[in-house]
């Protein structure tokens, strides 16, 4: 039994499916039992547990083979990350209690900087499970090819506003499709102690690329426009946010280059899915 966390989510959904597609036995996690009723309908048990509640994740993680876990995203997060600690601290405790025989976690590029920045979420989730008595596994994903799914509707108009720049530079993206993939083989592979993987697509793309992608999908011009970098605090504040420091510092890592995969000791894999094919996806 694979329990899985995110199910309805694009990658926590494509994991199961390629876990049930191999005939395996799946418990989806979902804060609540209607979100799970068509994973019900295609055979997985379901388990219902929010992500800070201890007691609810040692229940849903109990007599698991393994467990896929993804942590919410917090694109505003309070200075020093409060609520990512207090997630941590729930994971572990659940953890250490109910004993799954391994953890995939999806982690990020750039998970190992230093610097300040919103991907620090998954620094603080990868420390904490560096401290478990079992098998963890690391999926550091490439920035998501289906991120463009913000900029269909500027597709179709033909002009897509950009914080990806310069509008050439090119960076680590990977679908979700082929995360899904890549975390189904790990929790299946027979593995002890640490094993980190760094996952990207098959070739690194930049914006133009995204905009050429979208003009072929949708057989017109599509041009990408640089937002200017003095415009982006003012612009995520009058969106609401309260702290946007770390989301505008993530960006810089990109668009610098500073956000980049560690390599060393950590195995490098690379998908089959085109960003081609992604936008192509998101447009049907």
């Amino acid at each position: 039994m694979y329990a899985i966390t995110g199910i309805t989510g694009k990658v926590g959904g494509s994991v199961a499916r390629v876990l049930l597609g191999a005939g395996q036995s799946v418990r989806a996690i979902v804060r609540d039992k209607d979100k799970g009723k068509v994973w019900a309908a295609l055979g997985c048990e379901i388990a219902t547990a929010k992500i800070d509640d201890a007691k609810a994740l040692t229940e849903a993680f109990g007599d698991a083979e393994g467990v896929f876990l993804m942590t919410p995203p917090d694109y505003d997060p309070a200075p020093g990350f409060p609520a990512t600690h207090a997630n941590a601290a729930a994971i572990k405790t659940a953890i250490s209690a109910a004993r799954p025989g391994k953890i995939v976690v999806l982690s990020t590029v750039g998970a190992q900087v230093a610097e300040p920045n919103l991907l620090n979420n998954s620094t603080i989730t990868e420390a904490m499970l560096r401290t478990l008595p079992v098998p963890v596994g690391i999926l550091r994903a490439a920035w998501f090819m289906e991120n463009a799914a913000w900029d269909v509707d500027a597709a179709r108009s033909g002009l897509i506003p950009s914080f990806l720049q310069p509008l050439d530079h090119a960076i680590p993206m990977v679908s979700t499709n082929d995360i899904g993939h890549a975390a189904a083989r790990m929790l299946q592979q027979r593995r002890s102690g640490l094993h980190v993987v760094e996952l990207e697509g098959p070739r690194r793309y930049c914006a133009n690329d995204i905009a050429a992608g979208f003009a072929l999908a949708l057989g017109h011009e599509v041009r990408m426009q640089p937002i200017p970098r003095n415009t982006w605090e003012s612009l995520f504040r009058s969106q609401g946010m309260k702290n946007p420091l770390p989301r505008i510092r993530m960006i810089d890592g990109f668009n610098e280059g500073w956000i980049e995969f560690e390599g060393g000791t950590s195995e490098h894999r690379r998908g089959v899915t085109s960003l081609n094919d992604a936008l192509q996806n998101l447009l049907v």
